[in-house]
């Protein structure tokens, strides 16, 4: 409550301000209040994703049929390099399909992470010019890899009944859907924490483009893991490896018409529960340092 003095006859008075209540400008709110701002900020979300997939590829001639293409070749060359050249696909059933299901879930998070990592760094002057949650531009991110992966994923569906031999469409095919949304929540998580190490140290970007390739190669796109069946120890690690849970539960569910092992889901939801608890922590938690960057 503001109270005032009159000092005599200079006519001067003293303001006394009751400053309960007022915040520093810029301050870092509490973790609670955060996420209900990132809520208040919905819409900035979903527009800021519609219209940078609106103009991701407006300068390309074929426009939005890059976001169909690009997994499609990339599933073609890796057959053609690992099914043919390499045999990988050997004793494998239906290894077109598993391949094709691969290479769409695999690009669904590699997108987003490397994106998602960039962010801040990609929106220095917005963040620097305005004020608002900055977790909102990695939440963005995964936002608009989700809508660009929705026509990919049904391109994804008709190649795998396309190529014989055809496969059972039952409803196991129903458990893409919460399978899609636990991936949704694991790449936001990695995100955020990735987000806060590229701003840190831009060269952790680099670092991402080689750990993603790695990982594409650890993860059973290509290759069955029964070829380690007399490796128990190469097997307890792949089990543990989150992307290769995404993919088995995706082919157990869409190719195999078979339940999908319950670790897997266990072992993924672990992952994704840990990601984004710490990830949305340690975003939190250099709020005010966001834009302060050289």
């Amino acid at each position: 409550m503001n109270t005032t003095e009159d000092t005599g006859d200079s006519g001067t008075r003293t303001i006394a301000l009751d400053r309960n209540g007022l915040i520093r400008v810029g301050a870092r709110p509490s973790l609670w209040r955060y996420l209900r701002q990132i809520w208040e900020f919905r819409s900035f979300v979903l527009f800021d994703s519609k219209s940078r997939i609106a103009g991701g590829n407006s300068t390309n001639s074929l426009g939005q049929i890059w976001l169909v293409l690009n997994p499609i070749l990339n599933g073609a060359t890796y057959f053609f390099v690992f099914g043919l050249l390499l045999g990988t696909g050997r004793g494998i059933e239906n290894f077109i399909a598993y391949l094709i299901i691969g290479v769409f879930m695999f690009r669904f998070t590699s997108s987003a992470i490397t994106s998602g990592s960039k962010a801040i760094i990609s929106n220095r002057s917005v963040v620097r010019a305005f004020s608002f949650p900055r977790a909102t531009l990695a939440l963005a991110v995964n936002v608009r890899e989700l809508m660009v992966q929705v026509p990919a994923f049904i391109t994804m569906f008709v190649l795998i009944l396309a190529f014989p031999p055809l496969e059972i469409v039952s409803w196991k095919w129903l458990l893409f859907i919460p399978l899609v949304a636990v991936q949704f929540l694991f790449n936001l998580g990695l995100s955020l924490i990735l987000a806060r190490l590229v701003t840190r140290f831009n060269d952790v970007t680099n670092l991402i483009t080689f750990g993603t390739r790695i990982w594409l190669y650890l993860s059973a796109v290509f290759f069955s893991i029964d070829r380690f069946a007399d490796h128990p120890t190469v097997l307890f690690i792949m089990h543990l490896n989150p992307m290769y849970c995404i993919l088995e539960i995706a082919r157990d569910s869409l190719l195999y018409d078979a339940w999908p092992d319950p670790n897997r889901w266990l072992v993924l939801g672990a992952w994704t529960l840990v990601l984004l608890v710490v990830g949305t922590v340690l975003f939190w938690q250099a709020e005010e340092s966001y834009g302060q960057e050289k």
